[in-house]
């Protein structure tokens, strides 16, 4: 089903004169599989690696506003000191635990073991814990486009985060 409305969505005009990106995706290797035999093929895959400890404590600090979407994080992104009505709305999710991460990052090593072969001759890897826009910078070398640019077909596999904080 998954599959289908990937291929449905990287379809449409947009997507086939600017691009693609898919984060996160494809999961599994039956996924990574599926795709390839449903004619969906990236020409890139970017894999961000952070060690398993950084991704721990980026995601057991990480907080988000219910009301703005707005994420933060404690340490890295904390919200205003001075607005309390902010910081009494915050919402840590309960699957943000070290528990629960450890469970995940478990996980996501195997699937990425499993993924990772599919895509070997299209993958680069970049460092997780670099600046920012030097991350944004060496992706955007390796798919031929500058960071501000939405071309570029790509494929992609992200270790933990959130669209728009931490990874």
């Amino acid at each position: 089903l998954i599959i289908g409305i990937v291929k449905a969505r990287l379809a449409e005009e947009d997507c086939q004169t600017q691009g693609w990106l898919l984060d996160g995706f494809p999961r599994t290797g039956v996924q990574a599989e599926a795709m390839i035999a449903a004619g969906i093929h990236a020409t890139h895959f970017v894999l961000l690696e952070v060690p398993d400890d950084i991704l721990v404590e980026r995601c057991v600090g990480r907080r988000s506003d219910p009301d703005t979407g707005k994420i933060y994080h404690l340490k890295f992104h904390p919200p205003p000191e001075d607005d309390e009505a902010l910081i009494a709305r915050l919402v840590h999710r309960a699957d943000d635990t070290e528990e629960a991460m450890g469970n995940r990052i478990k996980s996501y090593h195997e699937n990425v073991k499993a993924v990772t072969p599919f895509y070997e001759r299209l993958m680069q890897t970049f460092d997780g814990q670099a600046e920012k826009t030097g991350i944004a910078d060496k992706v955007a070398a390796f798919l031929g486009t500058t960071p501000s640019s939405s071309g570029g077909a790509s494929g992609g596999a992200s270790r933990g985060g959130t669209s728009g904080g931490e990874r």
